[in-house]
């Protein structure tokens, strides 16, 4: 592997694949099925148009009209209204600013590197190619525990730097919704690479001196995709605890996960990820949606972990010497590209205009049984999303996913803004784009966005958000707050000079 062939995945399209590639796949057969539903209602209600013209025409009895209204309200309004879910309120969120003795622009980090005894000369040139290539800016942040030299990465400093970014953001979250901590029923914390005892979440609940009753919960080993996931687990947890609060915490702790051998495949996760933490209220109390962000519109969970070539395609492991790390493998995008079809498939199942279905389902069919030559139809996502906040794994994933889902040039703006001011801040990073967003004035009431969460396994979240009120001075505060009017800048990509 060497820096220039990584990490450059394929174009992704919007093909469903077929489990373990033989035979047509069920979301096919659910995607057609839901494009089927979506006809036959509206074939009913124009059913239900030409009826009553007739018999406003005929000058037919008053119970007649008195039952096709009947049933117009119990295909349009009861039966939807009865079959939907406990709607899920985002009310805030908060993510964490580093301080500023913690950056770690490219000299830096390579200088550092060069002096600490387990590296070569071949693996800080490495190092540094990546970092060239990778869409960080100067301005981007590491650990205190990494600034040593050589970095610490023992237990006590990674409980540090937990504490570091955990604490100040739940801080902030409860200042900003004006809750107590002892009103909190649902706390989930998800850091991929760091499982401490006690908990992570045990810190913060005897940090905090939450109830003995709260319903706690700790992610491991979930990837960059943690942070969906836990949004994901925490509404259907609030499906079932009524009138509750939850709150979400994302980070990655860093000083755990360093690298200090020569395999070139370990080493990438040293170049890329940066600190960051994410906390994120949520909740299903009827009055929180007239001051909460955000409503949960739609979430959609896939995962190919059953694959063993996905499965082994991002592996934590010991090298030849005994140092344990992250294998990337070369594949892992086109890995990626097949997971990401699949969640694409099910939620534009759920949220796509008719038409669109229609036309994608056609596609699909002709290109599988008839024109295997033929390109599959993409459905215009910006139809019903107004808003993309992309994986932030790599500048090469955010113009390959920006590329297959066919989205304009501004769409992928916020996720390669967040990869140059803060790096790939793993479960994180979402959040900061939506900050970003936030920041920037970009989302109005009644916009929907895509929060598009992808980690190792691999696996896939995606959540779609719905405005629910105006995003206003937004720009003075958060992550941002002091270099928003900077952004979006001019990355060396746009300039040519890296293909």
């Amino acid at each position: 592997m060497t820096a220039d062939s990584f990490p450059v995945p394929p174009s992704l399209s919007m093909e469903p694949l077929s489990k373990a590639n033989h035979g047509p796949h069920p979301l096919l057969f659910k995607h057609l099925l839901s494009t089927l539903l979506e006809v036959l209602r509206l074939s009913t209600l124009a059913l239900a148009i030409s009826l009553e013209a007739i018999f406003i025409l005929q000058k037919w009895k008053p119970i007649f009209h008195f039952l096709l209204l009947s049933i117009f309200l119990f295909i349009f309004i009861i039966e939807p209204y009865f079959l939907s879910s406990t709607p899920v309120y985002l009310v805030d969120f908060s993510c964490f600013k580093p301080p500023d003795f913690c950056k770690a622009p490219s000299s830096l980090f390579l200088e550092n590197a060069s002096k600490i005894g387990s590296f070569d000369k071949k693996s800080v040139a490495f190092m540094a190619k990546i970092l060239t290539s990778s869409g960080l800016g100067e301005e981007t942040y590491l650990p205190p525990a990494l600034h040593c030299i050589p970095p610490k990465s023992h237990q006590q400093e990674s409980i540090k730097e937990a504490e570091m970014v955990l604490l100040p953001i739940m801080e902030d979250l409860l200042s900003k919704t004006k809750i107590s901590p002892r009103d909190i029923d649902i706390l989930i914390v998800n850091c991929s690479g760091f499982c401490p005892s006690p908990s992570l979440s045990s810190i913060i609940i005897n940090k905090f001196s939450m109830r003995d009753d709260v319903r706690n919960f700790s992610l491991s080993g979930m990837g960059c995709c943690a942070g969906a996931i836990a949004i994901d687990m925490a509404q259907n947890l609030l499906k079932v605890h009524k009138n509750s609060y939850a709150v979400v915490l994302s980070t990655e702790i860093l000083s755990t996960g360093w690298y200090p051998g020569h395999e070139r495949s370990k080493l990438l996760l040293n170049c890329g990820f940066r600190m960051g933490s994410a906390a994120i209220l949520l909740t299903n109390k009827n009055e929180a949606r007239k001051s909460s962000k955000y409503r949960l519109f739609s979430s959609v969970r896939t995962q190919r972990s059953f694959d063993d070539k996905s499965y082994m395609s991002a592996v934590r492991e010991e090298d030849s010497e005994g140092k344990i790390g992250v294998t990337i493998h070369s594949d892992v995008f086109q890995l990626f590209g097949e997971v990401l079809r699949f969640n694409i498939t099910i939620l534009g199942a759920q949220i796509l205009p008719p038409m669109e279905k229609f036309w994608h389902g056609v596609s699909t069919i002709r290109k599988r049984f008839f024109e295997k030559s033929r390109e599959i139809y993409v459905p215009n996502f910006k139809s019903v999303i107004q808003h993309f906040c992309l994986p932030t794994s790599g500048r090469s994933l955010i113009r390959e996913i920006t590329k297959g889902l066919k989205l304009g040039e501004n769409e992928d703006e916020a996720a390669l803004m967040t990869l140059h001011r803060f790096g790939n801040q793993s479960s994180s990073s979402l959040w900061y784009e939506v900050a970003y967003m936030e920041a920037k004035g970009m989302i109005k009431k009644g916009d929907k966005v895509w929060v598009l969460g992808m980690g190792t396994g691999p696996k896939c979240c995606s959540l779609v958000w719905e405005c629910l009120r105006p995003i206003v001075d937004e720009s003075s505060k958060g992550p941002w707050a002091d270099s928003i009017d900077r952004y979006p800048i001019m990355t060396a990509e746009s300039k040519g000079l890296f293909p």
